[in-house]
């Protein structure tokens, strides 16, 4: 998979991005789960998910909150973000967004929401 690299986060977060950040939060602490996520699709839709740790499965939440997404029909995505205890969002997570949104930024959030970083197309 491709490198991706992540820039310090802006000092300013958008109202909307603010809101994935939110929601992705929300997906993780419901569950318990590793991470937690959420996307926004080019019609404004959002979509949270958390990690699944299956036996026979096993995604990160991006790739599910991008899965759900797909199976709703969206057609791009404009943003996404991640809260993780992790340093750095995972390859696969990046990889996940960037079939569906090129050029859409992912946000990545500590456990309080505070967003550490984002990686741009």
């Amino acid at each position: 998979m491709a490198e991706h690299v992540e820039s310090a986060a802006p000092q300013d977060i958008d109202p909307e991005d603010a809101k994935i950040v939110t929601l992705a939060r929300s997906a993780r602490a419901r569950t318990g789960a590793a991470e937690g996520a959420a996307v926004r699709d080019t019609d404004g839709r959002t979509y949270a998910a958390c990690t699944v740790e299956l036996p026979s499965l096993r995604l990160t939440a991006l790739q599910v909150a991008v899965a759900m997404a797909v199976a709703s029909g969206a057609e791009g995505l404009e943003a996404a973000a991640v809260v993780t205890d992790a340093d750095a969002v995972g390859a696969e997570s990046v990889a996940a967004v960037r079939d569906v949104g090129a050029k859409a930024p992912v946000l990545r959030a500590d456990a309080p929401g505070d967003v550490v970083g984002v990686v741009e197309a």
